[in-house]
Order: structure tokens, then sequence, then C-alpha cells
């Protein structure tokens, strides 16, 4: 199975770029699964019913989110009515919506989408550990389910890479979003997990991790109120991962990094580098 997840969604810039090459990378990299985090795509903070909406329109099988879940209240009332809608598990007992959702492939295949979300420097939830565990133990991966992709929603790399050991073997991709940072660390591990500490973000890179600069440095030097942070809109890069998993056994095979258009280095799975997938026809400056 070829899955691929696209990092955290900021602002119109990044929205635009992902919309415009879902459609094209689903086909030149023959994909089997697309999953998009979309917390910041409504202007930087949350996501709204018709985001989600036009991504599902555009190629993508499943919705994470994070800590700006509710930033847009009408998701509030929308979440328990979207099946394909995920955020975080371990959220307390009670909240809205769902922290895994199973969604069946069109030749009956089904893949496993969770999210948690870290507690060192984020909100003090319930344990994500023990939230994953309980939901892992529905399903065997290879027999019960085909792929299982779990978002890891943290700002601790060190939270990251060790709910990917706790879990190596168990499900087929562990990655990490939310810093909207790629990480160079994109690896199989022993256990047959494909592992990247962070996505990275779809969005323009000439800001403060998707934000305008100068609100955004103002904050740091300045401790006054300012004005609100909004999302930078140059161009966007794409940024993502893509997974091949075996049919038998529901493990990775094969995790490379996937970066395309903007102003970071582009990156793309070996093999596929001739691919047209963004904004039409427009080929990439791809590495040799």
């Amino acid at each position: 199975m070829r899955i691929l997840f696209l990092g955290d969604i900021v602002g119109r810039s990044g929205r635009s770029a992902a919309l415009d090459a879902l459609p094209g990378l689903r086909r030149d990299l023959k994909l089997d699964f697309v999953v998009v985090n979309g917390e910041n795509a409504a202007h930087g903070f949350g996501i709204t019913p018709k985001i989600c909406t036009d991504f599902y329109e555009a190629g993508a099988d499943a919705l994470t989110t994070g800590n700006h879940v509710w930033d847009q209240r009408e998701l509030i009332s929308y979440i328990d009515g979207d099946a394909r809608l995920v955020r975080p598990a371990n959220f307390p007992k009670g909240t809205p919506g769902r922290g895994a959702a199973e969604i069946s492939l069109p030749d009956g295949r089904k893949v496993l989408v969770v999210q948690v979300m870290g507690r060192l420097f984020l909100e003090p939830l319930d344990d994500p550990f023990q939230a994953l565990e309980d939901i892992l133990s529905r399903y065997r991966l290879g027999a019960t389910i085909a792929a299982i992709v779990v978002d890891v929603h943290a700002e601790a790399t060190s939270e990251k890479m060790a709910l990917g050991h706790a879990f190596d073997g168990r499900v087929s991709l562990v990655v990490g979003s939310h810093s909207h940072v790629p990480t160079a660390d994109a690896q199989v591990l022993p256990g047959g997990t494909a592992y990247l500490t962070d996505a990275g973000m779809c969005g323009d890179y000439d800001s403060v991790i998707g934000m305008g600069k100068d609100v955004a440095i103002s904050r740091f030097t300045r401790r006054v109120p300012g004005d609100r942070l909004t999302p930078a809109d140059g161009e966007a890069t794409l940024c993502g991962v893509f997974v091949e998993t075996d049919d038998r056994s529901g493990r990775a095979l094969s995790v490379a990094p996937l970066r395309i258009g903007g102003r970071l280095r582009q990156a793309f799975p070996e093999g596929w580098r001739n691919t047209k997938a963004f904004r039409g026809d427009s080929v990439p400056p791809y590495p040799p």
C-alpha cells in the first residue's frame, strides 16, 4: 500500500498548494491512502467544515487536527458527524469527535488513522501512550487492519521518538506534526514501523513556523500586547512523508520525505522524480 501524509496545513498559502497538488500526487505516486493534518488550515487556526470538504474532494481520505482543533467553534457541532476527521485520542472522556478512524478503501482494505497529542510543553492531557495502547488493543496489523497511521501531535522530539519505538512493529507509520519544521530522520524502525519525527508544514517558509515574521518577532522581543498572528502568504512548500507498506504484514517497506515548491530543498520518493503533480504541468526542480 502506498500512503502519503501531509504535514500541518497553514493558512491560505499552504491550503492552496495542497489542494492543487493532491489530485496529481494521487495519480503520479499511485497512492492508495492520503492523510492530511488540517490543524492550521483556517487562517492559521483550526479547520472549518468547508475546508474539510475541500480536502476530501481533492483526494484526502482522512484529516487530523491537534491542539487548535476547537479554534473554529463551528467544528464542535460538526466533528461528530465526520467519520474521517480525527482529533487527539487522549483528550478527556466525553470530548466531541473521535481519536481514531477506521476507513475502508474501495478494494475492501481498511486503514486506521489515530492521533495522540504530546504532554511535554503542551496541555496536561491523558497519557498518549496508554490512549494509543487502548486503541491498538482492538486491532492486529496485517490481519484485522491493512495499515495503521499514527499522527503524534507534539512539541518534544523525545516524546515523539519514544512513541515511535514503543509501538514499533504494531503500526505502519508514526509521524510527528505540530512543530512545522521537517526533520531529516525518516527511517524504518527495527520492527517495521516507518518513522519521521516531524513531517513539517505545508505553508510559506519565509515566516516563523508559517506566521508573518514581524508580528512573530515582536512577540519575542516586546512583552506588550500586539497584533494578531496571521499566516505568511508567500509561495508554500508542500511537506509530508511517503510510505510503502507490505500488503501481507502492514509493516513499512520504505519511507521517504516529500518536499515540493517554495524555499526548501526539494525531496521526492526515489523513482518518482519526474512527476508533474505539483501545480498542474509544472515540474519542480527535483534534485538529480
